[in-house]
């Protein structure tokens, strides 16, 4: 304290010397230490725009080694060692802030010594004058040398005049006189009181220091690159602390501390509105970027869905994993994302149930998935709710013979091969028929021994990726989309009605600029008064996180009878009742093309690239090119041509039937029959992998 009052005092000196008041000397002295130390600012400035710019990417890593802390530390390191970030440097300032306020304290403490320049033998002597005239001091009091101040102003500067014949050399009247001018009050407030003893007015000190604080951590929770990033839970528990510390402090220290406190705040939120304006945030940080990374792994964490302890369905995940694992000789496990995913698995475990014994466990992270109430009527079903995050420990102990699952990403994010069983087969069913090089993350198929591939392009894909990214071979099997055939037989044997107005459907994707976020109003403004019957179906996940926009369309369109915006799902006909459909890059338009052979417009906005990658491949991804196969697109420049391709569109239907059904039988495989071509390869894996381990025939799944 005494090193630092030595180097602080000479600046406090000077600034009261240049004022003659106390206050506006603590005041200058503080503007002073914020210019001192203005490189600092700048460097941790730029070190906190470096940490939010590289979230994003300290994110995907989190992403990809989900549970396994060792790796996502050692990789954060690597990062931040490339992009010269230092994670300590946020405590710079704090440091700084902590050092100054105690040299300010001991300053503060010894205006004696520090600010009126007495030399310290007579500043001793003159203390020990202060302890005989003050009786409540004492020799261990850090206040002595203020009371000496006020002793002298309060007219016993004789006492203090004795001390002359001790010193002969040294006039002691300048001293005495430095002393009674010495102004310590600032707006009606001695800075020498300390509000814990004198109470009343003094008490103003300590809540201006919580209230300044309070701003400061405001402001820093909304400008400071670094701290607006940060979750509630570290603003608000940095914000009490701060508060809650200045009020502590602020009542048991000299009211010039708290002074210097106020201001030194009041500048600091000043001083980081400057530098962003100097260093803009916004020149060099993804916020998009972080944002989506954050959502993706909020998801991962189980996101608002997290379980808690003592939740029922926490229990329940806890049971179902005890469950699991009680049970020997798991030849066939399914793994289901949610309640949606069961239709891609919905014919392959029916052919397993009507001809096989082959127990069926299906682990679902769907509480209300309706496996539960088919299980109840067909014992042959195991059924498990697991959690995500339980979800990520029962993978890495899994020890069945075949795992069949639509979730990619197998080993490069949260879901690991087991570590249990190396003899697994994985098998990764297509839960979509566009591209997996250009909509699936480079590496998402990697890990998979089986990909069923729904047509030719996906198989070209795979094998082309393999042949690139010199990989292991894998089986990719000629599987086809047992979900089309399903939706090909629905429309077959459904009743085609007749509609006096052409019906159109505008069926938009969830990705980034999709149509109702870039162009919906222009084109039902395009297609009003054609004649059409015009039928908007947002994504589910529209309606889910844009209630008020979906009702706002829903207002804006309710007296127009040609148009109709649709959040109510649980209406599907009119899916393959339209005549033609309008949409961006959403997978529909295959299942609508190639189920009802009818043209679809396809509305050019930014297209959905999960590979960056992917041009790496020498093939042009179905997405792309099969827009003009199976009709037509309109560029968001182009929006008035709109009208002129619907009416081409609809007036060559039959020639539009003759294309998509020519290309439906050339790019999927076995078009309404894949289902047992599918099922009977996971039985025939199966079978396998147990003779395998048991070097027998696998009588106990023997095909009925």
């Amino acid at each position: 304290m005494g090193f630092l009052g030595q180097i602080l005092g000479p600046f406090m000196s000077f600034c009261y010397n240049l004022t003659k008041n106390y206050g506006l000397a603590i005041i200058l002295f503080t503007l002073i230490s914020k210019f001192i130390l203005l490189p600092i600012s700048v460097w941790v400035q730029k070190n906190s725009i470096t940490m939010v710019k590289i979230e994003p990417e300290v994110n995907r890593i989190k992403i990809k080694h989900f549970g396994d802390k060792d790796t996502i530390a050692e990789e954060q390191q690597k990062l931040y060692k490339k992009e010269h970030y230092n994670p300590l440097a946020s405590l710079v300032p704090l440091i700084a802030q902590i050092v100054l306020l105690m040299g300010v304290v001991e300053v503060i403490y010894h205006p004696l010594d520090y600010v009126l320049r007495v030399p310290q033998p007579v500043a001793q002597d003159m203390m020990k004058v202060t302890l005989e005239n003050v009786d409540f001091l004492d020799e261990e009091s850090s206040s002595i040398q203020i009371y000496t101040v006020e002793d002298i102003q309060a007219g016993n500067e004789a006492d203090y005049l004795q001390l002359q014949e001790k010193y002969p050399d040294t006039d002691l009247q300048p001293v005495i006189d430095s002393c009674k001018n010495f102004n310590m009050k600032f707006l009606g407030i001695d800075l020498g009181w300390i509000a814990s003893e004198v109470g009343g007015i003094a008490l103003i000190a300590p809540l201006l220091a919580g209230l300044s604080s309070l701003l400061l951590a405001i402001a820093q929770n909304k400008i400071n690159p670094l701290q607006a990033e940060q979750s509630n839970a570290n603003k608000y528990g940095m914000l009490a602390f701060s508060v809650a510390l200045s009020l502590y402090l602020g009542m048991f220290v000299p009211a010039g501390v708290a002074l210097y406190w106020v201001a030194s705040n009041l500048m600091a939120i000043i001083q980081q509105w400057l530098m962003n304006k100097a260093i803009n945030p916004e020149k060099y940080v993804d916020y998009e970027a972080l944002e989506s990374t954050r959502e993706e792994l909020k998801s991962l964490s189980g996101g608002d869905k997290k379980l808690k302890f003592n939740d029922p369905l926490a229990k329940r995940a806890k049971a179902d994993y005890k469950r699991f694992f009680s049970i020997e000789n798991k030849h066939l496990v399914f793994y289901s994302e949610s309640n949606g995913f069961y239709k891609y698995f919905k014919g392959m475990i029916e052919y397993i149930l009507k001809y096989t014994n082959i127990p069926v466990h299906y682990i679902t992270s769907d509480p209300n998935d309706q496996i539960f109430e088919l299980a109840k009527e067909n014992d042959q079903i195991k059924p498990y709710f697991i959690d995500p995050i339980t979800l990520i420990t029962l993978m890495m102990k899994m020890d069945a013979d075949v795992v069949v699952m639509t979730m990619p990403d197998l080993e490069t994010y949260q879901i690991k091969r087991s570590y249990v069983r190396k003899d697994i087969e994985y098998i990764n069913i297509s839960h979509g028929m566009g591209s997996l090089n250009m909509t699936f993350r480079k590496g998402a198929l990697d890990h998979f021994d089986t990909v069923y591939a729904s047509g030719k392009h996906q198989k070209e894909e795979l094998e082309k990726q393999e042949e690139f990214y010199h990989l292991p071979k894998k089986n990719i099997f000629e599987g086809g989309y047992p979900l089309l055939d399903d939706m090909r037989a629905s429309y077959a044997a459904s009743e085609k009605p007749v509609h006096e107005k052409k019906q159109i459907l505008i069926a938009p994707s969830w990705q980034k600029d999709n149509i109702v976020d870039s162009c919906l109003d222009e084109i039902l403004e395009q297609l009003k008064g054609h004649g059409y019957q015009i039928t908007v179906r947002p994504h589910p996940q529209h309606v889910r996180h844009m209630p008020e926009k979906m009702e706002a369309l829903k207002q804006k369109f309710a007296n127009d009878h040609d148009i109709e915006i649709q959040t109510d799902f649980s209406k599907t006909s009119n899916v393959f009742e339209a005549d033609l459909m309008i949409t961006d890059w959403s997978d529909i338009s295959h299942e609508f093309a190639y189920t009802t052979y009818k043209p679809v417009l396809f509305i050019d906005t930014p297209m959905k690239v999960m590979n960056p990658e992917y041009q790496n491949i020498d093939t042009v991804p179905i997405n792309i090119w099969v827009r003009d196969e199976i009709g037509m697109v309109v560029g968001l420049d182009k929006l008035d041509e709109i009208p002129e391709k619907v009416e081409y569109m609809l007036s060559h239907t039959e020639e539009y039937h003759e294309r998509i059904d020519k290309l439906a039988h050339e790019y999927v495989y076995h078009l309404d029959e894949s289902v047992p071509y599918d099922a009977r390869y996971i039985i025939e894996a199966v079978f396998r992998k147990v003779e395998e381990r048991n070097g027998v025939k696998a009588e106990n799944v023997q095909t009925a």
